[in-house]
Formats: structure tokens, C-alpha cells, sequence
């Protein structure tokens, strides 16, 4: 008998399989919390189950489905999982999964206006909305000098911030020029490390970043700073970027940005605001301290795709003078011109970031706001918080556990006062058990667990559970 060539899936096939795919993840959903939240498997594990060669013909849909869950659920670390405290939240949800599906459907390439209209303004629109439910600064919006963009991730963000910043100071040289001078650029000790990677890959280099020190609350220093800007001008050295973070990685520390801001300002130096996990929390006017003075910076970033229930990859960025960041990263060829753009009466968001070839990112996004409204997030936010600042009472209040510091919003940094090789050994045990996953941090030299609470699913009791057996190996 002649083996059947596999073709194009018919519509009335994908609608089956697609039914199929989405009973799986409902179901998935529903069930997550009876796998181990981190993967039990050993490395080389998941690879020698899978066949040395591809296969000739192509397979039917069920046995790929099968192999799914018999070999890739094994080596999945269940992010979804409400026993997830570990690094931080990556929480998605219905609309978001449905928005990214759609997206996926329509298989649009955004880069330009005139490639799929609706893909830039929906983006446009979503992103000026979120200005206002944040309450950032008007200048971000896309009605005045200023817009935003749908980066992958913060890290994207900041290269764009770094490379637009490069050029301002070197006054938009069309040929890069800046790269040949002494720039410098600054941040805390405590930021995560992409600030260094996109120093680097803009060509700055990592001996002309300054890692400013930090108080103890982990917040960067700005009389350091100052000092430090002082002293690479008095050796003739060029100082062009800042970038000040309002929730850290390690510690959700929070930067002075307002004082950092005035510094930038009063030295001409760009200053780009990374709040990827933490701006989530200005949804809540409570919590819109944390947006103090961030109206002092050329660009701001905040992830969805952490703490607003929008799947990954979702980075908004904010430029306050959207031309210098356009400047910076426009070139035209000749297959890409259009009538729209000629025009200058569109947005080409080829121009705000490094890649060219953009997905639809902003219809999930669009979902997730509309299915919860804005009342919806602030209800999940608040919980989240709530159930941080409890746990961080209960630290408090044991004898053998500390806390690294205050918690401001819904990053509990805490330790257990044996050391460094008593808490390595908690946390070993937690993770191995598969009933929760925590990581850590080095805090003050000394290894401090975290408690990252803000996946979608997580309530009180799961975190009241923990505790328990937190506690259970002190």
C-alpha cells in the first residue's frame, strides 16, 4: 500500500484539532496543581525520548498530542501552577491565551501601518489606555510628542532606551558616531542584568557602566549617583544614561526616580524607568507611589506578561520624544515604502524597536482589559498584595525566620536565621518535594529566599501551605 503524504490541514481538521487543543489546555488549567511545580526530570532526560530522526511522513494529530503529555508535560516547570513563587509572576489567563490565539490565526506581519492597519492602532489605542489606568505621565501618549510600543520583553526595551539615549548625545550622527566617544551610563547595584547586556550589545561596553550603590532597602543611592556623574565629567568622560528601577529583580527594591530624575535632568542625561514587574501595582491608586517622579523620565517600561494576566511576550515602552528614538533606529529601504508612510501620517513600529517582523501582541492585551476591566485587575492586584504582606507578617512573628526587608508590594525576601546553608537546604527540600517552587537572591552577602506571589490561580491557603512547610523544616 503507497504511504499517504501528509498535506495542508483542512479547515475541518484544525477545527477538530483545534476543539482538542483547547479541551487539553481547559483541562491543563483546571489540573495544574497535581503535577510537581518544578520538573523532576534529569538533563538529556526528555531528548532520549524523542527519535534520533524526524519523520518521513507526517503523523496524525493524536499521537503528537499523546507525546505531549507523555513526554513534554514531564519536563514543563508549571509556571501556571498556584504553588509557583518562584522568581516571578508569569501569569497568564483565558482571554489572553484566546487573544494570542487569534493573533496566531490572522498570522499578520505588523511591521508597518500599511501591512495590517488594525495591528498598529489597536496598539496605539491599548497603549494610551494604559497610560491612563496607570496614571504615567501625558507626555507617553501617542496625541503629543511622545507613544508606545509593544517590546518582547524589558530587556528589548532597554536597548531601545540605551540605543535612543546614544544617539541624542551624540546628536543623532547618521553615522553612529557615538559609539567612537567616552560614553558612560549608570545604574544600581541592584538592577537586573540586562541593563549590562544592552550596554554591551550597544556598543557602550560594560567598563563604562556604573553600578551605583544602594541603600537598605535596596533603592539606589542618589548622592552616589550624583558623585559618580560628577566624577566622569571631571575626567572628561561623557555621561548619557541612567536607568532607575522601580521594583528589582532580587528584592522589588525601589529606586528614588524622582531624585534620580532631577540629577538627569540638571546633566542632560537620558533617564529610562524599568518597572517590569512592579508597575503593574499603579493600576491600584494605593499603589501609584511608586510612580513618583516618573515624569521626569524619557522612557518608562512595565511588563503585562508578568503581574496583568497577559502571556508571554508582552513589554509596553514609553517614549516621552518618540522622534529621538525613531532617529535612532529608521533606515527605508526601497521595498518598504508606501504611500502611508510618505505620508508621515502613520505609525511604523519597524522604527521603535530592532527587529523588523512584529506579531499582533496587542489583541491579547486588548483581550485581558476588556474581559477584566480595570476595576477586574485592580481586585487580583490588591489580593496578591494583601496575601504578600501577610506572609511577610507571619516572618515577622517566627523566632528562626527573618525578613530581608519590607516588603513594598508582592516580593517577600525572607531567610532563616541558621545561615546560608540552612536556608540553601529549605529551599532544596521545598523544590524537590514538587509542592512548591521557590528561588533566591543574595542579599547583604547572605542568602535570602523569595516568596514571589502574583500567579493568576494563587490564594491565601496556597501561601498559608507553604508556610506550613516552610516551617515544618526549620
Amino acid at each position: 500500500m503507497k504511504e499517504e503524504i501528509s498535506r495542508h490541514m483542512t479547515p475541518e481538521d484544525f477545527r477538530r484539532n483545534g476543539h482538542a487543543v483547547v479541551d487539553w489546555i481547559a483541562d491543563y488549567m483546571s489540573r495544574v496543581e497535581e503535577f510537581p511545580v518544578m520538573s523532576q526530570v534529569q538533563p538529556g532526560e526528555i531528548r532520549a525520548k524523542l527519535p534520533a530522526q524526524p519523520p518521513r511522513i507526517g503523523e496524525p494529530f493524536e499521537a503528537i498530542m499523546r507525546d505531549v503529555d507523555e513526554i513534554v508535560i514531564p519536563g514543563i516547570t508549571h509556571w501556571q501552577s498556584p504553588n509557583f513563587f518562584a522568581y516571578f509572576p508569569a501569569n497568564v489567563s483565558g482571554p489572553a491565551i484566546l487573544g494570542d490565539l487569534l493573533s496566531s490565526g490572522l498570522g499578520v506581519q505588523g511591521m508597518s501601518w500599511a501591512t495590517s492597519p488594525a495591528c498598529t492602532e489597536v496598539e496605539t489605542h491599548v497603549l494610551d489606555w494604559l497610560v491612563d489606568m496607570l496614571d504615567l505621565p501625558a507626555k507617553f501618549k501617542s496625541s503629543g510628542d511622545g507613544g508606545g510600543v509593544i517590546q518582547d520583553t524589558a530587556s528589548s526595551a532597554a536597548l531601545a532606551a540605551i540605543i535612543a539615549a546614544r544617539e541624542r548625545a551624540s546628536s543623532l550622527a547618521t553615522n553612529a558616531s557615538g559609539v567612537d566617544r567616552r560614553f558612560v551610563a549608570y545604574t544600581s547595584s541592584q538592577a537586573h542584568s540586562s541593563i549590562e547586556k544592552a550596554i554591551r550589545i550597544a556598543g557602550i561596553g560594560s567598563d563604562n557602566l556604573r553600578l551605583i550603590g544602594a541603600d537598605s532597602a535596596f533603592a539606589m543611592k542618589p548622592e552616589l549617583l550624583e558623585e559618580a556623574v560628577r566624577a566622569d565629567l571631571d575626567a572628561g568622560l561623557d555621561p548619557f544614561f541612567v536607568c532607575a528601577t522601580v521594583g528589582t529583580t532580587s528584592s522589588n527594591g525601589i529606586d528614588p526616580v524622582r531624585a534620580i530624575g532631577e540629577i538627569c535632568r540638571r546633566n542632560g542625561l537620558w533617564l529610562h524607568v524599568d518597572a517590569a514587574m512592579a508597575g503593574t501595582a499603579a493600576l491600584c491608586p494605593e499603589f501609584r507611589w511608586i510612580n513618583d517622579g516618573v515624569e521626569l523620565g524619557d522612557s518608562y517600561c512595565f511588563n503585562p506578561h508578568k503581574w496583568m494576566f497577559t502571556n508571554f511576550d508582552c513589554d509596553c515602552f514609553w517614549v516621552a520624544d518618540r522622534a529621538a528614538l525613531i532617529k535612532s533606529l529608521s533606515i527605508l529601504p526601497e521595498y518598504l515604502r508606501n504611500k502611508a508612510t510618505e505620508s508621515g501620517a502613520v505609525i511604523d513600529y519597524r522604527d521603535w524597536h530592532v527587529q523588523l517582523g512584529r506579531r499582533f501582541r496587542a489583541l491579547k492585551l486588548w483581550f485581558v482589559i476588556r474581559h477584566y476591566g480595570v476595576e477586574g485587575l485592580q481586585l487580583h492586584v490588591r489580593r496578591h498584595v494583601e496575601i504578600a504582606q501577610e506572609f511577610a507578617s507571619w516572618i515577622e512573628a517566627a523566632d528562626r525566620f527573618e525578613l530581608a526587608m519590607k516588603p513594598p508590594l508582592n516580593l517577600v525576601c525572607f531567610r532563616h536565621i541558621g545561615g546560608d546553608e540552612k536556608n540553601q537546604q529549605i529551599m532544596d527540600s521545598l523544590n524537590e518535594s514538587g509542592k512548591l517552587f521557590l528561588t533566591h537572591t543574595k542579599l547583604d552577602g547572605k542568602l535570602t529566599l523569595r516568596m514571589s506571589i502574583g500567579q493568576t490561580h494563587t490564594e491565601r491557603w496556597h501561601v498559608a501551605r507553604a508556610w506550613e512547610m516552610i516551617r515544618a523544616l526549620e
